[in-house]
């Protein structure tokens, strides 16, 4: 059970992330607020195109600048404030403290380089390792995340492995440092569902033996609500709800929330029931919104969501929803 007083690992304020094109400017991440705490796994959903990976991979200066500019009140992490963080101190918090686990390990590991080498560099560069110690503790992460034969198996290639132990390995170089926050995005979308299992199962024992917070960014509502504490849903770039999984699950205030769970495959005794989808598409925002990015795709907006975009106000002791429709009377909240 989480501590309630305990302090944020991480604190995330007002960030906001612009890509400016020669098309003009798109407005990705739109005041994303958040925190995480220590030993917490919170899950990121939403869409593709909802800005979940954004809003991650600008927390530590991952998006490329330019032609992106990142914004925001803070990112909180450790004391330091990562949005006015050098270079250096961001490589510094990168694979260190913050690990980043990618969706495909196929383009995030090097073909050339075999699995030890890739192991052991990030233990060398932030721990000063001697090439001796990195090879024994890079044989440990490889057994931690169920590598059998892990002596052998530093010596293989990328191409060697299966798409599972890839992800496996790319878990292991991620942990490499012990980081106080793991972020994976979407890591078990190109694995089977017995993989996926795995997957899931593994980074739930490693939240527990090694007390590291998780960000999981995905787009199943099946994965989060087997492994989450707490869920924020975003779509057009902003946090649209907020709650912990089984408030979430048992009373979801956003419409896009609920269409989003009328999606989750159902079987009613012997027969699958229709799969229900979201029509429309998720916008590309042009500038940043003044209006409910949600409204042309959703069957309870009135004239206000074209005029007013929503900001975030309670509904709960633990929950928050960015919206002006009010599920409990069926019509307009005053807010």
């Amino acid at each position: 059970m989480l501590d309630g007083a305990q302090p944020s690992v991480l604190d995330v304020k007002d960030l906001k992330t612009v890509f400016k094109t020669r098309r003009g400017e798109v407005h990705a991440v739109n005041n994303v607020s958040f925190h995480l705490k220590a030993g917490e796994l919170l899950g990121v959903v939403g869409e593709s195109g909802s800005g979940k990976s954004v809003t991650m991979m600008s927390l530590i200066g991952l998006v490329p600048a330019p032609p992106a500019v990142v914004s925001g009140e803070g990112v909180f992490f450790e004391g330091q404030n990562l949005l006015t963080a050098t270079d250096d101190e961001l490589r510094a918090v990168r694979g260190a403290r913050i690990g980043f686990v990618f969706q495909d390990p196929m383009t995030s590991l090097n073909p050339v380089f075999n699995v030890g080498f890739q192991l052991m560099e990030p233990l060398r560069k932030h721990m000063g390792m001697s090439k001796a110690k990195a090879r024994v503790r890079a044989k440990e992460l490889l057994e931690l995340v169920g590598i059998p034969d892990a002596e052998r198996r530093l010596k293989d290639y990328p191409h060697q492995f299966s798409g599972g132990m890839r992800q496996r390995v790319m878990i292991a170089i991620a942990l490499a440092c012990d980081p106080k926050v793991l972020i994976a995005d979407e890591p078990t979308t190109a694995l089977d569902v017995t993989i996926q299992a795995q997957i899931l199962e593994l980074m739930k024992d490693l939240r527990d033996k090694l007390g590291m917070a998780v960000v999981w960014i995905t787009h199943d509502l099946g994965v989060i609500a087997g492994i989450a504490d707490r869920v924020l849903v975003m779509y057009g770039g902003q946090v649209v709800e907020h709650a912990p999984v089984r408030e979430l699950f048992a009373n979801p205030k956003h419409p896009y929330t609920r269409a989003l769970l009328e999606t989750v495959p159902h079987v009613r005794g012997e027969r699958a029931e229709r799969l229900e989808v979201i029509e429309g598409q998720p916008p590309i925002l042009r500038a940043h919104p003044t209006a409910c990015p949600f409204r042309d795709r959703c069957d309870k907006a009135f004239d206000r969501c074209a005029r007013e975009n929503p900001s975030r106000y309670p509904v709960g002791p633990v929950h928050d929803v960015a919206c002006f429709w009010d599920p409990e009377t069926g019509g307009a909240r005053d807010v």
